[in-house]
This record gives structure tokens, C-alpha cells and sequence, in this order.
């Protein structure tokens, strides 16, 4: 494939189908902020070290820079827009307000999308696992016990009975 090839997808994103053509060699990430216009996925490091890009893909958090937007196709993708709802914040958005896990914003799509990713998978994840999954996420201005704080916080309202 030389780059220039095009090839047909469809997927859902954020509760919504998507058809599109992107190119063959044409990242997520692009497909997803560049052409679709969910902002909340961010370029940071553009090879898969900072996870500012994370999306959740059929559950899972993956590195949108990493992925080519080809692999989308027949699959569920959520953007930290996809957490919005009619009644507010979701439970892991108030959690990183209430704890003060948010300072400049640039990574906090990251962070709300693998936290997300762990909880769905989770409900009730230990310390060590929440640092796990939020491992691949990088923060230069919070500090990380905040975020930490916000995601424990965050599971014991959404699985009460913890």
C-alpha cells in the first residue's frame, strides 16, 4: 500500500454510526480529532508514550496515534465525549473536580478514558491496579495522588457496595 490507497470504514463512535473513507496509513487519532472533530482526543508524544490520544476501543483503552484508523472498522469507539449525559458529569468527571486532579487539561481525556477502561472492567480495582492503568497517561502539572484519589473515589460511587 503506498499511503494514497483508500479504504472504506464503518464504526460506532460515541453511541453514533460512522461511514468514511480514510487512507490506508491514516492514524485514529486523525480520523477521530482531525476529521470527526472530537477534540478531546489529543496529539501529545504521537508514538504512544504520554496516552493523551487514549480512546476506548470495544472496551479497552488504546493509544489513538498508535492505531490506524483502517482498524476502526466494525468496532464500538468512545471519546471522552461519549461520557456526557443528559443528567451531567459523569461519576469519574465530578471525582477528578472534587479531588482537584485537574489542572491544565491537556491530559485529563487520557486519564478520564483509561480510568473509564479500568472501572468498566473493574468496578472495585485495588491501588496497584489503578496505577496500572493509568500508568501509560503522563501529567506535567497535577501530580499524581490527586488523579489516584479521584479514580478510587469515583469506583466506590459508581459500585457503592465496595
Amino acid at each position: 500500500m503506498t499511503g494514497k490507497e483508500r479504504v472504506s470504514i464503518r464504526f460506532v463512535i460515541n453511541g453514533r454510526p460512522v461511514s468514511m473513507e480514510v487512507d490506508a496509513g491514516e492514524t485514529a487519532l486523525h480520523a477521530i480529532r482531525g476529521r470527526l472533530g472530537f477534540k478531546g482526543t489529543k496529539e501529545g508524544c504521537g508514538m504512544g508514550e504520554c496516552g493523551a490520544c487514549t480512546i476506548v476501543v470495544d472496551g479497552r483503552a488504546v493509544n489513538a496515534c498508535l492505531l490506524l484508523a483502517a482498524q476502526l472498522d466494525g468496532r464500538d469507539v468512545l471519546t471522552v465525549e461519549g461520557l456526557d449525559s443528559p443528567l451531567g458529569l459523569h461519576p469519574l468527571q465530578e471525582a477528578l473536580v472534587e479531588h482537584h486532579a485537574v489542572q491544565c487539561g491537556f491530559c485529563t481525556p487520557g486519564f478520564l478514558m483509561s480510568a473509564y477502561a479500568l472501572l468498566k472492567e473493574n468496578p472495585s480495582p485495588s491501588r496497584e491496579e489503578v496505577l496500572r492503568a493509568l500508568s501509560g497517561n503522563l501529567c506535567r502539572c497535577t501530580g499524581y495522588e490527586q488523579l489516584l484519589r479521584a479514580v478510587e473515589a469515583a469506583s466506590q460511587k459508581m459500585n457503592p457496595r465496595r
